[in-house]
């Protein structure tokens, strides 16, 4: 629980203190603090018992001068140094460090950088993302005590840490579904989980069968879905944040439930990880979470085609063709660059619901971690200004982003097949800027990003914000974007 906390005596709060302390400028509140403890705690900081180099969490134990059994000293460094990130990041380890109730004193944190209320929203989205813990399937998981943080400060901020709160959630569901294993998170199971929240908030949801998708033409998700015995499923889902249904963002998301690589098959080692290859179709739910829950004044369309891609005696084969919504063919040279063809189908799909623009995000290549590494997103655009203004959306959450190149060559380079109008994968070619050419030739003119999180969507080792696992990354860059558009 996160909960706000108005008044504060300190002599009589009985929860333990969180109290921020720079190396260079002080707060009243300390001094109201440092005076209960009988001058305490600003004779250790004389003396340099106390580090106050960021990130340094000591505590101290009143031993009876106040009510609170521990007051943790958090080091935060020099305030001309310090930064919404590095707040976001402090507090997430106290956040994880703590294991009895706290009360946080907020103001303490406050360098002047951004305003309170901003402050107060970074302190409970960081809570709120450091103290997810995956759900499991163990049948004896150690049972622990909720920790309760109350965030103290003068200014009213109720609201600012419930739009926290709401982002956190929204991350840790987006990483819960990552980390699910493909048994467990069918196509099926992924639009009877979003389905739940659209009725829950009133939203009209379309899911799309395989029987209404050979109708409508969608070859590319039917063809990938060839090998498995679980149906395919193209998730609609319409928010209506305006009076009228216009100017209208899809997120499109890859969910792709498990991939083996079909008749490409992947190696061994590391396919169990393939259950996060629904990753994007994970973190664009997500975003799309935070939209309804702040009821932005936006339009969406949630567009995720999900299915798995396996093998059997029906599943396509290297050299097929295959035709998709578009009307345009492709020739299949590799089973194991799938998701580029489920997502041209939902391309195509979210423009024929009205789209204006379109953001996708994919665990699409390997390709993109050669270039970028596995803390950086790959970004390619076809607008640069719609790129330029969700930059500034990354800039604020921190969430590392970089703008890869896109030529007319490499358009070029798709087509070169000689039975098709497109090749899935042209040998030779750069990986992750020829799956990002394959779409663009379904988005054609309509303004478009596309993100491929292969390298980000999970951390191989815990961190200060989460658990090693599912990262839900993009999704608090895009619920950002959205909201300084309304």
């Amino acid at each position: 629980m996160i909960e706000f906390k108005s008044s504060l005596k300190i002599k009589n709060e009985k929860t333990n203190l969180v109290v921020g302390v720079f190396s260079d400028i002080s707060h009243d509140i300390i001094t109201q603090l440092d005076k209960a403890l009988n001058k305490r705690l600003s004779v250790s900081l004389e003396e340099g018992l106390i580090p106050t180099n960021f990130k340094d969490i000591t505590p101290i134990y009143p031993l009876g001068q106040i009510e609170s059994k521990k007051v943790y000293i958090v080091g935060l460094g020099k305030s001309t140094d310090f930064t919404v990130e590095k707040c976001r990041k402090v507090l997430g380890k106290v956040a994880k460090a703590a294991k009895e109730d706290v009360t946080i004193l907020l103001e303490t944190f406050d360098c002047k950088a951004v305003s309170i209320n901003e402050l107060a929203t970074v302190c409970a989205e960081a809570i709120t993302l450091s103290t997810y813990k995956m759900e499991t399937y163990k049948t004896e998981e150690k049972a622990t005590t909720p920790v309760n943080f109350f965030i103290h400060c003068d200014s009213q901020i109720t609201d600012d840490l419930n739009r926290g709160v709401i982002y956190g959630e929204a991350t840790n569901s987006a990483r819960q579904l990552l980390n699910e294993p493909g048994n467990k998170l069918t196509a099926t199971d992924l639009a009877s989980h979003i389905a739940q929240f659209a009725n829950e908030h009133e939203l009209e949801i379309r899911i799309v069968e395989k029987d209404e998708m050979e109708q409508l033409g969608m070859g590319g998700i039917l063809g990938v879905n060839r090998g498995s015995v679980q149906p395919p499923k193209m998730i609609v889902v319409k928010y209506q944040g305006t009076p009228r249904f216009e100017n209208i963002t899809a997120l499109v998301g890859k969910g792709l439930t498990f991939d083996t690589g079909g008749y490409c098959l992947k190696p061994r080692s590391g396919m169990e990880a393939m259950k996060g290859d629904m990753g994007g179709a994970a973190s664009a739910f997500g975003a799309f979470q935070v939209a309804v829950r702040l009821n932005l004044p936006v339009n969406l369309l949630l567009v995720i085609p999900s299915t798995d891609n396996m093998i059997s005696g029906d599943a396509i084969k290297p050299g097929d063709i295959l035709t998709t919504m578009s009307g345009k063919t492709v020739e299949v040279t590799n089973t194991d660059a799938e998701g580029r063809l489920i997502l041209a189908d939902g391309i195509t799909f979210a423009k024929h619901l009205g789209a204006s623009k379109i953001i996708d995000l994919a665990t699409l290549t390997g390709a993109i971690i050669a270039a970028l590494g596995a803390d950086t997103t790959g970004a390619f655009t076809n607008n640069q200004a719609f790129l330029d203004e969700f930059q500034k959306a990354a800039d604020l959450t921190n969430e590392y982003m970089w703008q890869m190149p896109l030529f007319p060559r490499d358009q070029k380079a798709l087509r070169n097949s000689d039975v098709a109008d497109l090749n899935n994968a042209p040998i030779g070619k750069p990986g992750a800027i020829m799956a990002a050419a394959f779409l663009k030739e379904f988005v054609e003119d309509t303004p478009w990003i596309h993100l491929d999180i292969a390298g980000t969507a999970d951390s191989k080792t815990a961190y200060d914000l989460g658990p090693k696992g599912g990262t839900g990354v993009m999704v608090r860059t895009i619920a950002k974007y959205l909201e300084l558009q309304g």
